[in-house]
C-alpha cells in the first residue's frame, strides 16, 4: 500500500514538472485578444463584369474581436473618375457576423496599375466613438476600357442587348 502511494506521488510530481513549463510556455506565447484589431481584411480588389457593363471594387473582412450589436462599419472608396469619395455604411455586430463584405457603387475611370484608396472606420452604434480605422489601397491590373459602355446582355436569360454595339 505504501509503495503504491509513493509511486502515485512520484507520478504526480513528474506530471507537474512536465506540465508547469508547458503551461508557462503557452502563456508567454499566447496572443491577447485585446491586442488584435477589430477587423482583418482577407481579400479584395476590382470586379469587371463586362456582360452587364459594371465595374466596382471592395473587400472581405473577418471580425477578430467581438463587436457590439449595431456597430457601424464605414468604408470610403476613392472614385477613379476623380469625384468625391463613395461612402458605404453597414451595421454589424453580434456573434452571427463573423465575416462580411463591402463594395463600392459602380465606378468608371479605373486605370491599370494605379492604386485607389479605401478608408475603413468602425464606430460604436451611436457613432460617438471611433473604435478602429485602417487605410488600404487596391490596384487593378487592367483598365475599365475592357468593359463596354452598354450591357452586352439584358434580362435574366442573358439575352443579347439589341442596343449594344458589336
Amino acid at each position: 500500500m505504501i509503495e503504491k502511494l509513493v509511486s502515485l506521488k512520484g507520478l504526480v510530481l513528474v506530471a507537474v514538472v512536465l506540465l508547469v513549463p508547458l503551461f508557462a510556455l503557452g502563456w508567454l506565447t499566447r496572443e491577447d485578444p485585446a491586442d488584435k484589431p477589430y477587423l482583418r481584411i482577407v481579400g479584395g480588389g476590382f470586379i469587371f463584369n463586362y456582360r452587364v457593363s459594371d465595374v466596382y471594387y471592395g473587400f472581405t473582412a473577418i471580425v477578430q474581436k467581438p463587436l457590439p450589436t449595431g456597430t457601424i462599419v464605414e468604408a470610403e472608396f476613392e472614385d477613379p473618375a476623380g469625384g468625391t469619395m463613395h461612402t458605404v455604411r453597414q451595421r454589424i455586430g453580434g456573434p452571427e457576423m463573423a465575416k462580411f463584405a463591402m463594395r463600392s457603387p459602380s465606378v468608371r475611370g479605373v486605370e491599370a496599375g494605379k492604386p485607389y484608396n479605401v478608408a475603413i472606420r468602425v464606430f460604436d452604434r451611436d457613432e460617438k466613438h471611433l473604435l478602429w480605422q485602417d487605410d488600404m489601397q487596391f490596384t487593378s491590373q487592367v483598365s475599365d476600357a475592357v468593359v463596354p459602355d452598354a450591357p452586352l446582355t439584358v434580362g435574366p436569360g442573358y439575352a443579347r442587348n439589341p442596343n449594344a454595339g458589336g
